[in-house]
């Protein structure tokens, strides 16, 4: 395996483990524990397991040790965990990480499940958590305090788009010796360069693009050897979030086509983008790609210059109009994923994040009339056409 290899090459061979039968496709080692050639072996293995000896699933396997291998490559990470869900990467993460007494500050707009980690279980827990304006650097200059032990942020926020500067964010933490988790997800490892412009953790739902195709969940957390293996692994081997193998092997597949499904997604979502903005059912089209987008500059900085693969549609109606739209869509599909392979629309209101309150959909840009985009590898003078004729059936 090659240092020098680009990023496709490296989603396709990198961290494989070849058995003696020289497979061609990874193979599934669907085991949960593993056999020891004497008592003797089994103690040593159990004071420490070398890089390819395994113990028990919870703790390891051969198939998800190749997907952890392989996507820390591509991210530029040291080392990766994978877990079961990316709420349990996101969960996994900030538990381990912290303790009752710390303080924490986190960008508000955020998907639900992550403001109720936040909100409602560090806090059962002892946790102090600050929130601010993930775009309003002084804001995170304000809250953040010589005491904050981490923070947190979404490097695209869900579902509104916005774009938090990482570098900043990190020069800030770091000077207090606070730690930089980053959910990473509709960054995508493709465009993502967090670890290098500052993060000390990323996570992703490899949910969203990295499966790419509505399989399975899963999640993994990268960063430094020592922060994986000193602190995150010991929390999630013993609180059980791990991956199994059977969803290594698929999430494996989905990296060997990553790159070319997020590339054919973003030019998707770019052309949709400029197609509608200024429609007139429209009051708002939200892509980090346009030159409206308030944190467009920063945006095309910290992608790389792309715009990313999701789209945000504020319909003038609120959600009448919205929901006339999504039923008038003949391609989209209406539900609750992102990142897939076919385009899908979401009422954030009324489904992600409902259970936030209307002040804080309001707060966060949330209106009744919002839609999010996440746009697939279809033709895209096809979704084009559908959306823009769903636009005007909504108006």
């Amino acid at each position: 395996m090659s240092d020098n290899w680009k990023s496709r090459t490296t989603a396709v061979h990198a961290g494989t483990r070849r058995s003696q039968y020289g497979e061609m496709s990874e193979a599934i080692f669907l085991t949960q524990g593993f056999v020891y050639d004497s008592a003797e072996a089994a103690e040593a293995r159990f004071i420490e397991a070398g890089e390819d000896e395994f113990i028990y699933a919870r703790y390891g396997n051969p198939t998800v040790r190749m997907f952890e291998e392989r996507i820390a490559r591509i991210e530029g990470a040291e080392d990766a965990f994978a877990t079961a869900s990316g709420m349990a990467a996101v969960s996994g993460a900030l538990t381990a990480l912290l303790k009752a007494g710390d303080h924490v500050v986190s960008a508000k707009a955020l998907f639900g499940s992550c403001l109720y980690i936040l909100e409602e279980v560090l806090g059962r827990y002892g946790v102090e958590v600050t929130f601010v304006d993930g775009t309003d650097l002084e804001q995170w200059r304000a809250a953040i305090r010589p005491d904050t032990r981490l923070v947190f942020f979404e490097s695209v926020s869900n579902p509104t788009l916005e774009v938090t500067d990482t570098r900043a964010v990190a020069e800030l933490a770091h000077a207090v010796g606070a730690l930089v988790v980053v959910d990473n997800v509709f960054a995508t490892p493709v465009f993502s360069d967090a670890i290098a412009q500052g993060a000390d953790i990323v996570v992703y739902s490899a949910t969203k693009h990295i499966d790419g195709q509505g399989r399975t969940l899963g999640g993994v957390i990268l960063g430094t050897t020592e922060l994986i293996r000193k602190q995150i692994e010991p929390y999630l081997k013993h609180s059980g979030g791990a991956m199994s193998p059977f969803t290594a092997w698929v999430l494996l597949k989905g990296l060997e086509t990553l790159d070319l499904r997020v590339r054919a997604q973003a030019a998707n979502a770019a052309a949709v983008a400029q197609a509608v903005e200024g429609h007139a059912a429209l009051a708002r089209v939200l892509y980090p790609g346009l030159d409206s987008h308030p944190q467009h500059a920063l945006a095309m900085e910290q992608l790389g210059g792309a715009g990313g693969t999701m789209v945000a549609l504020d319909l003038k109606g609120g959600q009448a109009a919205a929901f006339r739209f999504l039923n008038a869509l003949k391609i989209a599909l209406i539900s609750n994923n992102l990142g897939d392979a076919k385009t899908i629309v979401t009422h954030p209101a009324t489904t992600t994040h409902q259970r936030l309150s209307e002040a804080q959909r309001a707060e966060l840009g949330i209106t009744p009339g919002l839609v999010r985009v996440s746009l697939g590898i279809e033709d895209g003078e096809d979704l084009v056409a559908d959306i823009v004729q769903a636009l005007d059936a909504a108006h």
